[in-house]
């Protein structure tokens, strides 16, 4: 007897393939084989002239789906009802979630088996896994089916009848989906706070003590914390709407004058510990991960996107490394419990164990994607180190295995200890924590990438001071702060929020992440989620004209209505009909107010204090003023945020149309003006004026550091003189050039066309660096994106020599699967195809097939500065030090 299995793609078959008898034969459907049309040219013609065609579902007819089969899907089909035929068995083998549910019945429905057909269901691909599976398959789940339906028709519903009424009234292209549109609104509304946010300042005192002489210990830091018994005013105490201390806080807030006035006064004082409290602290471990939490922490600490996550993650699992990565549930086996804890009497020592099995339990009503949690692979897990794997895989699986491990160790036992100290009429504290047992952050600790020395980080330790020591002060400074707006979202917090909120579910959020950048409606910068014009725009729109559509307690229980037609408690044509159709229905409301919406408002930004529109046009955001009895118009650059758009900027931005760019100087060479303009990506200079016999003047942008303000004649100079020539390299004769380029400045080795770079490090500057330092850099060893690419890989297939040029073709093992290497040329293997399969001639195919496209088919980066971002409290403090460092005299 002979068995079909059908899983979604080619690694998934591969590595289940290793676990089956002989007359099993695995296929894979390459992911979903039936969808609703995502075009026109899609809609069959039978249908074609039927009002619901281009929805997609026929709403009149019980809200049937329209399914086809995508063109690239075709030859898919094809080969799975060739091999069905040979067969007299039918397993399908897709994931355990509601979307792998759905797949598996839209195989039933399209291969119309006429052999006997099971669904099977396993949660991590192990041999003992498999086997289990196998014993204890069970029919398709029709309520998880219908579940995932609903949720498929409810988006393509809100979808296409929402995202063509933004095309109308605001731009081309736009989108509005159903948990999209509220992620936005979160980014605005955080936008929006600090639009409004007005900053508040405030001074205090830091000392330097050391213990008296009888006691051993090192310098310790302290802050005024009271002052005639009143408490000085930090951060918290500050209106964020304001920039003033709130009216119910009895504070006293000093200024510079007062903050230095004191700290004279204090000088030479005697300093007495009034007051030593230690108190024991127990920390315990936190559980392991869920697809939402390892999006987060994998965000925190290697800053991966969260689509990215889930592409390595569905990778680590089809390999067969950790369980399945699509889940909700804390929960872990007893099999994976006694795997961890044997991992940490192993490693650590049974000290480290916590007493008894730590078991977590999930929180979450709607944790029901799966059984189990994000965990290593197995009855033993392999330690990171013998999986052979690396680059981004390596790192993932390495944070997974110590959350897991950590999970099963003992509480953390720490003592926090604060001391108060008295000088004259200030009350100063100092806090201390000491770690008496590290248990788990031995192995794990958050948003670090080594627990050993994030323990000493953690750890501040005190002298062993008691109540009547007098330490002396070294040093006495006065310090200034200022109050900092609410941070952006980043894609962690993002994640923990839309989580929270019951907001969409935790397997949806890498693609609405990415769609909402994609359809311009935030930037990544520095690991933040920035707001466009565009965004506040749609929000404001959704907002006045389609409030449930952005609620996010209305998003939530369409959630909750969703997890409650799964288990059967809620029918799914009745909510679908009473969300779309009739009186209050969204294809009514859209009807209604669509004559409504007047489009010149819809494209307008309302900013307060800003005595200008802001307006969404075809290129991008814009500012429109009335000048006299013109209307004048300048592109807002691209880098300037809605937060930072104020009426200063503003003025410089229309200046430039008006009155014309501002004039830095004259070249000393030609002779001609040199203009500080602003531009769609921001602020760069011009040599000359534009005109028929010069239509692209010679232009440069500012580099980092270098702003509008500091911009000198020499700068400017110097930008519009790059690229520089610093020499001849004395080995090769070839050029050198150092110049700006779109990751900042670098220096360049052009030997027969054949260009060598390396950018730039901190301190070396574009404009001055000479001849001898360039060739330092260059000896240096050329540095990948990749933490792992800077060691030489092992190619896991040797083809052969390329005819043409004698290169090797090797295969090499990528983060996103096998690849094909000749030179500088780099493709992927096709799915279906194997390492195995791929011969030298296949492979000259691929690359030839590469090299034919050009640069039209070469992908662009969106790159990520990797700076980190503030914390989301307002009143997170910017500390000036500018008051004197004064040692007291001896």
């Amino acid at each position: 007897m002979s068995t079909l299995v059908i899983v979604e793609s080619p690694t998934k078959a591969r590595t289940i393939r290793n676990y089956l008898p002989a007359d099993y034969r695995v296929e894979a459907s390459m992911g979903h084989v039936r969808d609703l049309p995502q075009s026109a040219s899609d809609i069959p013609a039978n249908v074609k002239g039927e009002a619901w065609a281009q929805l997609g579902v026929n709403v009149d007819a019980d809200f049937e789906p329209l399914y086809i089969i995508p063109k690239d899907k075709k030859k898919v089909v094809t080969q799975l009802k060739d091999a069905l035929k040979e067969v007299d068995e039918l397993i399908l083998a897709t994931d355990e979630d509601r979307e792998g549910e759905s797949i598996s019945w839209h195989l039933y429905q399209l291969l119309k088996p006429k052999v006997p057909t099971k669904r099977m269901v396993f949660h991590e691909i192990t041999q003992d896994a498999i086997k289990k599976a196998l014993k204890n398959c069970r029919n398709i789940d029709e309520q998880l089916v219908r579940a995932q339906e609903t949720r498929r028709i409810l988006d393509r519903l809100v979808g296409y009848t929402l995202s063509p009424l933004l095309w109308k009234k605001i731009a081309w292209g736009l989108s509005a989906g159903r948990v999209q549109s509220v992620a936005v609104r979160l980014l605005v509304k955080k936008e929006r706070q600090r639009r409004a946010f007005r900053q508040g300042s405030y001074w205090d005192l830091k000392a330097t003590l050391t213990p008296p002489s009888s006691t051993k210990g090192a310098a310790f830091a302290s802050q005024l914390i009271t002052l005639q018994g009143v408490r000085v005013a930090n951060g918290s105490d500050f209106d964020a709407a304001t920039g003033t201390i709130g009216r119910d806080r009895n504070v006293v807030l000093l200024n510079q004058e007062q903050a230095e006035a004191l700290r004279e006064q204090l000088l030479g004082k005697t300093w007495k510990v009034t007051e030593v409290e230690e108190r024991p602290v127990t920390r315990k471990p936190s559980p392991p991960f869920t697809t939402s939490t390892l999006q987060q922490e994998a965000n925190r600490k290697y800053r991966i996107s969260a689509r990215d996550t889930m592409r390595t993650a569905q990778s680590l699992y089809e390999q067969g490394y950790i369980t399945y990565m699509r889940t909700d549930s804390v929960h872990l086996s007893d099999q994976a419990i006694a795997a961890a804890r044997q991992c940490v009497e192993n490693r650590y020592g049974s000290e480290y164990l916590s007493p008894q099995p730590r078991q977590y339990t999930t929180k979450s009503k709607g944790a029901q994607e799966a059984h189990e949690a994000i965990r290593p692979a197995g009855s033993n897990f392999r330690t990171p180190q013998e999986t052979g794997l690396s680059g981004r895989e390596l790192q993932l699986y390495d944070l997974i295995w110590k959350r897991t491990v950590a999970s099963q160790m003992a509480d953390s036992r720490q003592t926090q200890i604060v001391v108060q100290l008295q000088v004259e009429d200030a009350g100063f504290r100092s806090s201390g924590k000491r770690i008496d047992f590290p248990g788990y952050l031995r192995a794990y600790v958050e948003g670090s990438d080594d627990p050993e020395a994030a323990l000493e980080d953690q750890e501040v330790i005190l002298p062993n001071l008691k109540v009547g020591y007098s330490p002396n002060c070294q040093e006495l400074e006065a310090v200034g702060h200022e109050t900092q707006p609410p941070a952006r979202y980043t894609e962690a917090t993002l994640v923990k929020t839309l989580e929270s909120e019951g907001i969409g579910r935790p397997s949806t959020y890498a693609s609405i992440i990415g769609t909402i950048i994609d359809k311009g409606y935030a930037q990544l910068v520095s690991n933040a989620l920035v707001p466009t014009f565009t965004a506040f725009a749609v929000t404001e729109l959704l907002e006045k004209y389609f409030p449930d559509v952005v609620d996010p307690s209305f998003t939530s229980k369409m959630e909750q209505t969703l997890d409650d037609i799964a288990t059967g408690e809620a029918q799914w044509l009745p909510y679908l009909r009473s969300f779309y159709s009739g009186d209050k229905g969204l294809e009514t409301q859209v009807k209604e107010k669509e004559n409504q919406i007047d489009a010149n408002s819809a494209r307008t930004v309302e900013l307060e204090n800003l005595d200008v529109k802001v307006r969404i046009g075809k290129y991008g955001a814009y500012i429109e003023k009335e000048n006299g009895d013109e209307v004048v118009t300048a592109s807002i650059p691209k880098d300037l945020t809605p937060a930072d758009l104020d009426p200063q900027k503003v003025e410089t931005i229309l200046r430039q149309k008006i009155v014309g760019p501002d004039e830095i100087g004259t070249h000393p060479e030609t002779g001609e003006p040199i203009y500080l303009k602003i531009g769609p990506y921001g602020p760069y200079v011009q040599l000359g004026d534009k005109s028929e016999e010069n239509p692209k003047p010679k232009q440069a942008s500012l580099p980092k550091g270098v702003t509008s303000e500091n911009i000198t004649l020499e700068v400017a100079i110097g930008l519009l003189a790059l690229p520089r020539k610093l020499g001849l390299h004395p080995a090769t004769g070839a050029e050198i050039q150092a110049n700006l380029g779109r990751f900042g400045p670098y220096v360049v080795h052009n030997q027969s066309g054949e260009k060598e770079y390396r950018s730039l490090k901190a301190g070396d500057n574009v404009l001055t660096i000479t001849l001898e330092r360039a060739l330092e850099l260059l000896s240096e060893p050329k540095k990948g994106r990749s933490s792992s690419s800077s060691k030489s890989k092992a190619a896991e297939k040797e083809l052969g020599p390329h005819p043409e040029d004698g290169e090797p073709v090797n295969i090499y093992k990528g983060p996103y699967g096998p690849y094909i290497k000749h030179g500088k040329t780099n493709v992927r293997i096709p799915e279906g195809q194997t390492v195995e399969d791929m011969s030298l001639t296949s492979a000259l195919e691929l690359l030839a097939s590469k090299a034919s496209t050009g640069k039209a088919g070469k992908s662009t980066r969106k790159t990520t500065s990797k700076s980190t971002t503030s914390s989301s409290k307002s009143s997170t403090k910017s500390s000036t030090t500018t008051g004197k460092k004064t040692k007291k005299a001896s």
